[in-house]
């Protein structure tokens, strides 16, 4: 049994150090530790860094790719070097790394295919009370989205099994941590949330620049998602409401129709009219979006069966060549 700690990394030399020193070398149930790191395009000496300080795997972006594609980046490294279990954790080293046993446990228990560490935000001692509401108000979204409980959905500190790591395909290019838990309901991954502390801060969050910056970004995100998943839900939704508000206008003249004797708003009429045209068109969409979304369905399993033989294949090889 592997086990592959990836960190990815953005002109972290100064903080590398730190993070690496309390990664654990042994797990209990792991046969092998490994370290890998990502460097997303810095521009000091992150990745020299890395080396000295005998990181067992070091991948490179010639430019910076963002933290989702990163993330992406180390999960397809960790399987080709052998992983079973892939913990992600940060560079700047707000996560401990004592928790990481802790952390992959339900997976080699056979109780979790993806794991969560809860930084429990509502007690966090970096966060301001009003990041901690808008933490636990996006993680009740994504709950919702994604069809299971989730206390502290923007945690990157997250264990995978290799299966897990298989089937994960991000699109977003903000972050991978929401997208990739809706996706893992839509999938009927066994999700795990195991509550963990947190480190004092090293140096300010490069993901979250502002409050308004954060919203934008991760509302965006979890409204993508969830169109790309549940595609009839959210237009027929859309629908009955541009529906309802065309109900609501037709009513309105026929009641000045009535009490006017005849004389009624005919403005609201057509704009009933045009509603519910638009609204039927809404719903229609959602009925085609609805088979682009099974369509996708079918291609995330070829794409997981394709990636599953690829590694079977050069397992097979790697063993022989030995």
């Amino acid at each position: 049994m592997k086990l592959i700690i990836q960190i990815p990394c953005y002109n972290e030399e100064a903080t590398l150090p730190v993070t690496l020193a309390h990664l654990p070398r042994e797990v209990p149930g792991i046969d092998v530790v490994e370290y890998l790191v990502v460097d997303d395009g810095s521009t000091d000496r992150t990745a020299e860094v890395a080396r000295e300080l005998g990181v067992h795997h070091i991948v490179r972006h010639r430019r910076n790719r963002g933290l989702a594609r990163t993330f992406i980046t180390g999960l397809e490294a960790a399987l080709e070097a052998g992983a079973d279990i892939i913990v992600n954790t940060d560079a700047d080293n707000q996560y401990p790394g004592e928790e990481i046993p802790r952390l992959v446990q339900p997976i080699l228990e056979g109780r979790a295919d993806i794991v969560i560490g809860d930084r429990q935000v509502m007690r966090h001692p970096y966060f301001s009370p009003l990041k901690r509401r808008l933490q636990r108000l996006g993680s009740d979204m994504v709950a919702r989205a994604a069809g299971f409980p989730i206390p502290d959905a923007t945690s990157g500190f997250r264990a995978l099994s290799r299966d897990a790591a298989l089937r994960t395909i991000v699109v977003s290019s903000y972050s991978y941590t929401l997208e990739t838990l809706i996706q893992a309901g839509s999938q009927r991954l066994a999700v795990v949330s195991v509550p963990i502390g947190v480190n004092e801060v090293t140096r300010p969050s490069r993901l979250m620049r502002s409050i308004g910056h954060f919203l934008l970004n991760s509302g965006a995100t979890i409204i993508r998602a969830y169109t790309m998943y549940r595609p009839l839900r959210v237009f027929t939704v859309l629908s009955l409401w541009i529906t309802a508000l065309g109900v609501l206008l037709g009513l309105r003249y026929f009641y000045f129709f009535i009490t006017a004797h005849g004389v009624g708003h005919v403005q609201s009429l057509i704009v009933m009219a045009v509603l519910l045209i638009i609204g039927l068109q809404t719903f229609l969409i959602g009925l085609v979006a609805d088979l682009v979304s099974f369509n996708r369905k079918i291609l995330e399993e070829v794409t997981y069966r394709l990636r599953r033989l690829e590694m079977e294949r050069d397992g097979e090889e790697d063993a022989h060549d030995a």
